[in-house]
């Protein structure tokens, strides 16, 4: 059997787990005996990340063919040092050729850019880190950036977020290639919390409204967070920060910017939708717990909030 190559474009300024976090997932998928060869390819022979570590022995790429089933990631650089001058004429017209022929490519964090100065996301989704995505919208307006994704795929080419993003893309490769239950051994053996999915927000909904410094509401998140199939009334929660409901329920509001209820509920929903994408439970276990008396209720929830069903969920988004 033929194997397929994967390159890994190594820049200037690499960032370590752009690069690293795909590499494992790869490097899983050869363990469990698919034929897959890794090769590690840059502009120059030796490269310095951006946290000071040196690549050495790197295979320019001018000196790479790659064929239409082989796979082309490109790494980002430190979100601060994007220097698309770094890169010559000859490798956009070398990515150029790539998308001519075919060939997947995917890039990770600001490695976007270098797909993007080829001319390879022009009318495409796309995406990168939450920090660059204004850039790479005034820099190349052609490009439909998408805000607040992990990772787009547009016929043969793929963008990401980056940094972790890069193993929720490798891993949604491994399912398209080679099925679920494949990605799903990997994301163990590499002791994935959660998998998540392509249109699943930049920042996890566990650390959205929580950027203040009151350590009781922080006590009162983390309760619900690790409690959400308990039904909870306001009294109760007051109570383990010894204050009044009422005190409880104006500071909530005011240092986190959504009731407590709200905020359970976005809770609730993300946990429900992990585990119709990620599970085999039934609606009716989901339903419980994510805190809800009866599948009906989550329906409605879910509806409400995604305008989906949990059926539609399951089989739809995953």
């Amino acid at each position: 059997m033929t194997k397929t190559i994967i390159y890994f474009y190594i820049p200037k300024q690499v960032t370590l787990l752009d690069l690293s976090g795909v590499v494992e997932v790869f490097q899983e998928a050869i363990g469990l005996g698919f034929q897959y060869e890794l090769q590690f390819i840059s502009s120059q022979s030796s490269v310095v990340s951006s946290s000071g570590l040196e690549f050495a022995s790197l295979t320019h790429f001018s000196k790479t063919n790659p064929k239409e089933n082989d796979l082309v990631f490109i790494s980002g650089s430190s979100t601060h040092q994007i220097d698309l001058n770094a890169e010559d004429a000859l490798f956009f017209e070398w990515l150029q050729q790539l998308n001519a022929n075919q060939t997947t490519i995917c890039s990770i964090c600001s490695g976007a850019f270098l797909l993007a100065k080829a001319g390879l996301l022009d009318h495409k989704e796309c995406t990168t880190h939450w920090k660059l995505v204004d850039k790479l919208k005034k820099d190349f307006p052609l490009a439909k950036t998408q805000n607040n994704t992990l990772f787009t795929q547009s016929g043969t080419i793929y963008t990401s977020a980056g940094i972790i993003t890069g193993i929720d893309l490798a891993l949604h490769i491994i399912e398209q290639r080679h099925g679920k239950e494949t990605a799903a051994t990997i994301a163990k053996e590499l002791v994935v919390y959660k998998r998540r999915h392509g249109n699943d927000e930049q920042e996890s909904v566990y650390l959205q409204n929580r950027n203040h410094r009151d350590e009781k509401i922080h006590i009162i998140q983390d309760w619900i967070i690790s409690n959400l199939e308990k039904t909870s009334t306001i009294d109760f929660l007051a109570e383990l920060i010894h204050i009044g409901p009422r005190n409880l329920t104006r500071i909530f509001k005011k240092q986190t910017g959504i009731t407590i209820a709200e905020y359970r509920t976005k809770l609730r929903i993300e946990k429900a939708k992990s585990l119709l994408l990620n599970s085999d439970y039934k609606i009716e276990h989901i339903a419980h717990l994510c805190g809800y008396k009866t599948s009906k209720q989550l329906r409605v929830i879910l509806e409400s909030y995604l305008d989906a069903l949990p059926t539609e969920i399951k089989n739809c988004w995953s």
